[in-house]
């Protein structure tokens, strides 16, 4: 029997890359206050978290969140992106102008996408369940082309920069203005394949037990 797993996330495209790797997972999308979670951070810390703590905490925030309202899941899988420029951390833009404003700094150079991911084992010991809670993130370098003002305005007029961390993607609309990535493809997609399978052996849940039909 397939392990249940339940996606903490809205994202389409987290849920289409695990559905393409056989997985069909629940989504139950988290209430977590993004902006709350990472303020009460930062001030126990007394600074400014790093971009790749920062996508692990959310990840962590939203997963545990998640998994508090779904006891019936075998694990809860939660994730977050963020994109670092420059030393500083974007999430998704508030509004067309500042998607306009991010794409003018990000034409022509590179940034790091980072991408948590948290996992919450709920099986029970008679299922084999660890009751264990492993998380990492996946950092992948994005090399982005030189748009054009023009090019910006039309990308950003589509909706899609609005509606996804770094105000950009590799697998729709702004795929052309990606002109390659050093790391894995699926992290900047927004979950890593590889960093899943690896925390799931960590909770001794194999890969294939996910899968549909295995």
């Amino acid at each position: 029997m397939p392990t249940r797993l339940v996606l903490a996330s809205a994202s389409p495209a987290r849920l289409s890359t695990l559905r393409s790797a056989g997985v069909a997972p629940e989504v139950i999308v988290s209430s977590v206050d993004e902006p709350a979670v990472q303020a009460a951070a930062e001030q126990a810390a007394g600074h400014p978290l790093e971009a790749a703590d920062l996508a692990l905490l959310l990840a962590r925030a939203k997963c545990e969140d998640v998994a508090s309202n779904a006891p019936e899941a075998d694990v809860v899988l939660g994730c977050d992106s963020v994109l670092e420029l420059d030393g500083e951390i974007h999430g998704k833009p508030a509004d067309a102008a500042e998607a306009t404003s991010r794409w003018h700094k990000m034409r022509g150079r590179s940034g790091t996408l980072h991408t948590g991911h948290w996992l919450v084992d709920q099986r029970d010991a008679d299922a084999g369940g660890t009751a264990g809670t492993v998380g990492a993130t996946a950092s992948t370098l994005v090399h982005f082309a030189d748009l054009s003002d023009e090019e910006i305005d039309a990308y950003v007029a589509t909706g899609e920069p609005l509606r996804v961390a770094g105000a950009f993607t590799v697998d729709g609309l702004g795929g052309p203005y990606v002109r390659g990535i050093e790391g894995d493809f699926h992290a900047v997609v927004g979950v890593s394949l590889p960093v899943l399978r690896d925390l799931l052996g960590e909770l001794e849940i194999p890969w294939h037990t996910l899968r549909s039909t295995v």
